[in-house]
């Protein structure tokens, strides 16, 4: 499953605040989120942005991709500077080994040449 953090919009019409989620990238905007990280109010003055750091700098290092507008906010709020890009983890795809993928047939004589 890809995270994304990004912005979930709130509020009434012409009177927006957003909340900064970890959500499922298939997930719509307004839709299910894992984990709600902090608040962002554009229309205060000056904007109002609250951010749980721990949480952010938790779902950045395991790899949560965040949003342009994301990236911004914490940037903002400092939690940027503390998350390093290099920190998360890297899939080693060479190590993996090549993955293969056989239709119903082809399976099933591979595993007849496999008993024979």
């Amino acid at each position: 499953m890809a995270v994304k953090l990004r912005l979930r919009r709130e509020g009434t019409k012409k009177r927006p605040h957003y909340r900064i989620v970890a959500a499922d990238t298939r997930s719509p905007r307004d839709g299910r989120f894992i984990e709600i990280l902090g608040e962002y109010h554009p229309l205060d003055d000056p904007s109002t942005i609250i951010v749980n750091d721990e949480r952010a700098l938790h779902w950045l290092q395991h790899g949560a991709q965040p949003t342009d507008a994301v990236t911004k906010i914490l940037r903002i709020a400092g939690v940027w500077e503390q998350f390093k890009p290099g920190d998360a983890p890297q899939r080693d795809r060479a190590a993996e080994g090549p993955k293969t993928r056989l239709n119903k047939k082809a399976k099933a004589r591979a595993e007849a040449e496999a008993d024979a």
